[in-house]
């Protein structure tokens, strides 16, 4: 029964994880650079460890967040586009 109860619940998360992706909103990477320079633009650099230390790939004013912590993002107007850039 635990067995059962175990597959069913990895079932389920592998199933709602696409679901839930789906509604977060994404763009590519014109769209982002037409809105750089924007005062309404936030782009929080998530990655982590090598990723980030080791890419040649910086975006410029982006903000480095440490250990994944995004509560950052809190404090900006409710109308902030904020991006999320992750490896």
């Amino acid at each position: 029964m635990k067995r059962f109860l175990s597959l069913f619940i990895v079932l389920m998360v592998l199933v709602a994880t696409p679901l839930i992706a789906a509604s977060v909103p994404t763009m590519d990477k014109d769209e982002l650079k037409s809105l750089l320079g924007s005062k309404d633009l936030v782009i929080l650099d998530a990655r982590q460890g090598r990723d980030w230390s080791t890419s040649e790939f910086k975006i410029k004013d982006a903000l480095r967040v440490d250990s994944g912590d995004l509560s950052i993002a809190k404090t900006y107007p409710k109308d902030t586009t904020i991006v999320l850039y992750c490896a």
